[in-house]
């Protein structure tokens, strides 16, 4: 045996205390190992389920229309004299926009005025000789074919005084066109003319006159959607407002809401094979001409109840390789996944159609690492109160909107 051979047994001679605590510290060890203690129950934060009706809305992207579009076109052929309005700006009713050159016309007054002065006098002389030959004829003095002829000449006389009166309205008419007024009072557009332009019927529109008030919204509902609306109200899932009499609500580009509400006043009964689509129409008052016709808005519709919904937030709902399902505290204090069927996006939360009943505790936070049957520490979810239970109003991002 070699030298450090010895040494080691003479250690272990002379030190067996040493042995008898390294034994000690290991056994200490295992028994340590052996009483860990399991785990904590995991902490969730939990909703109470309770059922009850909410108001919904509907919102499409929609464009405005005016009311009463009016083409200002000219009547009569001639020269325009000068443009009266300012383009763009907001004109009166009856307000005159346009002046043509009213000279020919005149004198075209003038000779029809002439022709029935003339008229007139031939028109008195027959009367004249009428009487004169009337009373020849029935002495016999005169021949029936003379009374025949002067008759003829005064009831032919009459006619040309009719026309020619006729003509003199015409051309008082035709006068009174080369003034061009608006019929309705709304904004104006620019001058398709410019002055000195001869107008004739191919060059005869002038300008348009929009009406703002009130204005029109127009939106399209698809098939699909039109389809869902109705299923959801024979399925009970939805109770429109009455006579299905919707508010709606104009949201402008920036978000902000039109001070006036809307009606809808007429849906398009037939299907537009082109669009895929049905158009609806509301109606708005816009006496401040904030909005303008063509204008993109976005029309939320008002006055339908979804009853006894279920409501809850959205990051409750997950996703898994067979849908949508949420985490359910049971009555023991264990975790239970829950298949559900999801509705529409109510703000922060989301329609429950299927899978829960009043009183489940559903699980908000901390459900991402659950598992069905574990044990956990329930508490109130913080937000329920601010989220779930703010169902008088309509929140930001509604999307109650059928797909």
């Amino acid at each position: 045996m070699d030298l450090k051979g010895n040494r080691m047994i003479v250690f272990f001679r002379q030190s067996p205390w040493i042995i008898l605590i390294c034994c000690t510290l290991f056994l200490c060890g295992c028994k340590k190992e052996q009483k860990t203690q399991a785990p904590p129950a995991p902490s969730v934060s939990v909703i109470s389920v309770s059922p009850k009706d909410v108001p919904v809305s509907f919102e499409y992207v929609a464009q405005t229309q005016s009311s009463h579009l009016v083409n200002i076109q000219a009547r009569v052929s001639g020269f325009l004299d000068k443009r009266v309005y300012t383009e763009g700006e907001l004109v009166k009713e009856g307000q005159v926009l346009f002046q043509m050159d009213a000279k020919p016309f005149q004198v075209q007054l003038d000779q029809t005025k002439a022709a029935l002065a003339k008229q007139e006098a031939a028109l008195e002389t027959a009367r004249l000789n009428l009487a004169r030959t009337k009373p020849l004829a029935e002495q016999k003095a005169l021949s029936q074919k003379d009374l025949d002829d002067a008759t003829g000449q005064y009831q032919s006389a009459s006619a040309a005084v009719d026309q020619a009166k006729a003509q003199v309205e015409t051309a008082k008419l035709n006068l009174s066109y080369t003034t061009i007024t608006s019929p309705v009072t709304g904004v104006s557009s620019s001058a398709r003319q410019t002055d000195g332009t001869y107008i004739n019927p191919q060059n005869s529109l002038l300008t348009t006159v929009a009406v703002l008030s009130p204005m029109w919204v127009n939106f399209s509902l698809s098939e699909n959607e039109m389809q869902k609306y109705r299923a959801q109200i024979a399925s009970g899932e939805l109770r429109p407002p009455k006579s299905e009499n919707y508010e709606v609500e104009i949201i402008l580009v920036d978000g902000s809401v039109f001070p006036y509400k809307g009606r809808i006043t007429f849906a398009e009964p037939s299907y537009n094979a082109q669009t895929g689509t049905f158009l609806i129409r509301a109606t708005v008052n816009n006496l401040k001409g904030l909005l303008r016709p063509n204008q993109y808005v976005r029309a939320r519709l008002k006055g339908a109840i979804r009853p006894k919904a279920i409501l809850v937030p959205q990051r409750s709902v997950q996703q898994g390789s067979k849908g949508h399902f949420v985490w359910v505290v049971s009555k023991d204090g264990k975790a239970e996944q829950r298949p559900v069927e999801v509705g529409d996006w109510y703000g922060d939360d989301w329609f429950i159609s299927e899978g829960l009943r009043a009183g489940d505790r559903v699980v908000v936070d901390g459900g991402l690492s659950l598992r069905s049957g574990v044990s956990v520490t329930a508490k109130p979810y913080e937000g329920s109160a601010k989220t779930v239970g703010k169902l008088s109003g309509l929140p930001a991002g509604q999307a109650g909107r059928p797909e």
